[in-house]
């Protein structure tokens, strides 16, 4: 089971979740105002808030984490680990009144996705880490995720994992095989194929297929996939818009295609090889969900070493090896090659975990969307959807 299973899109949420999320005015923490006293030099504690089935477990005791034990013999750095991000507007709505209000929120490492991260670097509603105290993460962090249009250099963020949005198919039940977009549209597949319901987790495949640059789309180009969108909807050719239950669908098949993450598909094919994941050739949105510091953490040094412990290659192989998402350690490919277990060194040379170069020049990071277009982007694609 992969942890987003559990993720379910809600577009811009809660009519006062979205206020705060587009960033009012008087919610803004200046930065000057974002650190809090840190007791991490006689507090040796860190709490660390992540999402369900995202950290590497021990097979005989589901309670321990491996690398967080490991982490805590070696530093004397006790972790009060805590899954409770089931979803990224959810969890917002959980600490915005605090952080609006300038007040502790209890966690000192939170994990969410980079167009969450976004809403919360503009409001600077999380401190910038110090690169200095983490070598790792200034010598092993992928390239390709170094730099995000929300938080350039990553001075606020560290990818915690990364991802593909791209399609996943039945091959065998299809009949051949796919490679554009525009193939989710062929004729024998009306009423066969699902999109992703949330608009963020949506919207850059569908540009990506109309050949746009994501890295600086416009406002014409998500009005065009939305009336192409609403003309598939009329004519039923998409079966629906789900959550993550596509995995559902496809392992049945009442889909046959679908827009899908990378992820899950690697655990898919553990019980059936037939499904495959492309990414198609007009390229698709790599992502992450990312490691930040909340405003006033009492344990910001803390947290610090932790980011970069997971950073170390045999750390960030280790945790690969568990989640199955793109390891944003590239140098953790091989730990994995070299492993004496077949199975294990095999995953280094799955791409949808370490891409290969060709995989890689059809991958881009999309610029996100800003708090003015959010609520007239929402409300369109909502409506598209159902929500």
């Amino acid at each position: 089971m992969s942890r987003r299973s559990l993720l379910r899109a809600l577009g811009a949420g809660a009519a006062g979740v979205t206020l705060a999320g587009c960033g009012v005015p008087a919610a803004y923490v200046r930065p000057g105002d974002r650190a809090g006293r840190d007791s991490s030099a006689s507090d040796h504690t860190l709490h660390f808030a992540n999402w369900p089935l995202y950290i590497d477990t021990d097979d005989e005791n589901q309670s321990k984490r491996p690398t967080l034990d490991a982490f805590s013999k070696r530093t004397g750095i006790s972790v009060t680990y805590t899954e409770e991000i089931n979803d990224n507007d959810e969890f917002f709505g959980k600490i915005s009144p605090a952080l609006m209000n300038h007040q502790q929120t209890g966690r000192d490492l939170i994990v969410i996705s980079d167009w969450m991260a976004a809403r919360f670097v503009r409001l600077g509603w999380v401190q910038e880490m110090d690169r200095a105290k983490q070598p790792n993460v200034a010598k092993y962090l992928d390239p390709q995720l170094r730099s995000p249009a929300f938080d350039k250099g990553r001075t606020h963020s560290v990818p915690w994992q990364s991802g593909i949005t791209g399609i996943a198919y039945n091959r065998k039940r299809l009949g051949r095989e796919i490679k554009h977009l525009s193939d989710l549209w062929a004729p024998d597949l009306r009423g066969k194929v699902t999109l992703l319901s949330g608009l963020d987790e949506s919207f850059a495949l569908l540009m990506q297929g109309n050949g746009v640059d994501i890295t600086r789309w416009k406002r014409d180009d998500f009005y065009d996939i939305c009336e192409q969108v609403e003309k598939l909807v009329r004519t039923k050719h998409i079966r629906r818009f789900t959550g993550n239950d596509y995995i559902k669908d496809l392992s049945t098949g009442d889909v046959l295609a679908c827009q899908a993450y990378s992820g899950d598909v690697i655990q898919l094919q553990a019980d059936n090889p037939e499904i495959e994941f492309v990414v198609p050739e007009e390229g698709a949105e790599l992502w992450a969900e990312s490691l930040m510091i909340p405003n006033l953490a009492h344990h910001k040094r803390n947290a610090e070493k932790l980011v970069d412990y997971y950073y170390e290659p045999q750390v960030a192989a280790e945790l690969a090896t568990w989640v199955n998402y793109v390891c944003p350690v590239p140098a953790a490919r091989e730990v994995l090659a070299s492993a004496k277990d077949e199975e294990t060194a095999a995953l280094a040379e799955d791409p949808l975990i370490f891409p290969d170069d060709a995989m890689r020049k059809r991958l881009a990071i999309a610029r996100d969307i800003t708090s003015e277009e959010r609520t007239g982007f929402a409300k369109k694609w909502n409506s598209i959807v159902g929500l």
